[in-house]
């Protein structure tokens, strides 16, 4: 099953993708695979929020980490809503997310 996420990405374009539940992606490498502009410089460790984003909809999210929350503390152009797109697996329940990708 496909879940459906609207992207925006840093020139305010809309992306609306496609995005598998069963392949075990999360939105950092669904965004590479739509060639958006996010780096994931670490590989998805959590350790460089280069794929920082701003979740928009009111979508439920699986708490953030440790790690992740770590990471935001230290980052750039964090907002209240600001979460790693390495660190939000792609499933069922993500139907509809709306996110907006963090400045560089």
């Amino acid at each position: 099953m496909d879940v459906t996420i609207k992207i925006t990405d840093r020139e305010g374009v809309v992306h609306e993708v496609q995005a598998p539940t069963d392949m075990a992606m999360n939105l950092m490498e669904v965004c590479k695979a739509y060639e958006l502009p996010v780096e994931g410089t670490c590989g998805g460790m959590a350790m460089c929020a280069s794929c920082q984003c701003y979740v928009t909809s009111e979508t439920t999210l699986p708490e953030m980490g440790t790690d992740e929350d770590l990471m935001l503390a230290e980052a750039f152009h964090v907002e209240d809503n600001s979460r790693l797109g390495c660190q939000i697996p792609i499933t069922p329940e993500l139907d509809g997310l709306e996110v907006t990708l963090a400045p560089e």
